[in-house]
């Protein structure tokens, strides 16, 4: 005979993501907001002059260098700039004369953690798993710094990103934890992210009208 009484609770212990247990409707949710506010912010940072461009990245550049001095013997990661994100390739080319060692972030395989490879302005590059740029034959370390592109961030310095979760996994199994600073157009601050348990905020926030702000 069938049992109609129904039987345990159910379980989303399944529902998993990076590890964590979530509950599948906010995650949808979230997920849902996030995405609306990505294709927002991306397509407002497409109408920035190329002027103003160049203008705001040399104000980003010198409030990120309060941040984080070049040095030898530090490891700063970097990035390489796609869809309009702030280009920082000179500042990267000057913290290597400075004798720090620059990183590019590398993905070896999808939904796995980055990698960083090192990166000099002669080195020879290939494209990625993402067509992105990346170094050929860079030796990989763990760096003393991470600098992320936001497309988004909020009050409490939860990033917003390309929407691949490539940086919070990463981070989340860095030892030490590295000093992480993002750096985004000046249009990027909303209220909110919603962040979720994965979710790992910036150290600091530098925008390119110079504002830098600190997570307390």
């Amino acid at each position: 005979m069938e049992d109609d009484r129904g039987g345990s609770p159910a379980c989303f212990a399944h529902k998993l993501i990076d590890g964590h247990v979530v509950d599948p409707d906010a995650a949808r949710d979230v997920a849902r907001f996030r995405k609306a506010e990505r294709a927002r912010l991306m397509e407002e940072r497409k109408r920035i002059s190329s002027a103003d461009r160049a203008t705001m990245t040399q104000n980003l550049t010198e409030a990120l260098t309060t941040c984080v001095m070049a040095r030898p013997g530090i490891t700063i990661a970097a990035y390489w700039p796609i869809r309009g994100e702030p280009d920082l390739r000179e500042w990267m080319a000057q913290a290597h004369v400075a004798g720090a060692t620059v990183l590019l972030p590398v993905v070896l395989e999808k939904s796995a953690p980055l990698v960083f490879r090192t990166w000099t302005p002669s080195c020879a590059m290939e494209r990625g798993i993402w067509s992105i740029p990346v170094p050929r034959e860079g030796q990989e370390l763990r760096p003393d710094v991470v600098v992320a592109p936001l497309v988004g961030v909020d009050k409490q310095c939860f990033r917003l990103g390309n929407g691949g979760g490539y940086y919070d996994r990463t981070l989340a199994r860095i030892t030490p934890k590295p000093l992480t600073i993002g750096v985004g157009w000046p249009n990027c601050d909303i209220p909110t992210i919603f962040p979720m348990p994965w979710d790992i905020p910036m150290d600091y926030v530098v925008l390119a009208d110079g504002t830098i702000r600190q997570r307390t």
